[in-house]
């Protein structure tokens, strides 16, 4: 994933959350929809789109998914 908005079309795609690039920077408790089973099934799907280990420790301290996309994108 190169960008946000790859990130983002991801997210819509593999957990067919209504999200858009606007929505990254919502906190989780805002987004519609989410719950925290979307948080490890996302994990699971960055993990294979990826081909590399994401860390737990630090998605679970993003507040949203930009943040995320940060952890991500930083591997």
């Amino acid at each position: 994933m190169n960008t946000l908005d790859e990130f983002v079309s991801v997210i819509r795609d593999e957990l067919g959350l209504p999200v858009t690039v606007d929505d990254a920077s919502r906190g989780f408790d805002e987004l519609p929809g989410w719950d925290s089973v979307h948080l490890v099934w996302l994990l699971s799907v960055l993990e294979r789109r990826t081909g590399r280990s994401v860390s737990l420790p630090d998605v679970l301290e993003a507040r949203d998914l930009a943040g995320i996309y940060s952890v991500v994108s930083a591997a």
